[in-house]
């Protein structure tokens, strides 16, 4: 019984090996019309398979950063929130803000001829300065403005 187990075994393995074959495309010399388009069958349901997955994990991965960017969003309220109470309390308080804060603030020279509001502290964190090419807030009309890139503590 143990030949006859060894040789159901062997055909089987034998038969998943061509089956496997013809699904990468190899000997497909011997497989009649009906055999191909059952082949092509199978295919075309495992690649929509495979795209539904794709599609899915994608969409996971949107979700989470999303997640990611609400969060960092809050943190960065947060920090710009707690920055100008820091400005508030040391031009209230008399004290300078390096005195009272481990924050560097640097006021920057101006960088364009139209100004229309006075300068902004920046929290630099080890980025450096870039000039700023187009940018959605009004430029200031004072004689320093920072060159770093205003959008980021929105």
């Amino acid at each position: 019984s143990w030949c006859q187990e060894v040789t159901k075994l062997k055909v089987k393995f034998e038969s998943l090996q061509r089956t496997q074959r013809q699904l990468l495309g190899e000997d497909l010399g011997p497989l009649n019309l009906k055999e191909l388009l059952n082949l092509e069958k199978q295919l075309e349901g495992a690649l929509a398979q495979t795209r539904q997955r794709r599609t899915q994990l994608m969409v996971e991965q949107v979700e989470d950063l999303r997640k990611k960017e609400r969060q960092l969003g809050d943190i960065n309220k947060q920090l710009k929130l707690k920055l100008e109470a820091e400005l508030w309390s040391s031009s209230n308080g008399g004290a300078t803000t390096s005195g009272t804060s481990n924050f560097h603030l640097h006021y920057a020279q101006p960088n364009s001829i139209d100004h229309c509001e006075p300068p902004e502290p920046v929290l630099q964190i080890g980025y450096q300065y870039v000039q700023a090419e187009s940018s959605s807030i009004p430029k200031s009309n004072t004689a320093s403005e920072t060159n770093f890139i205003q959008g980021w503590v929105l």
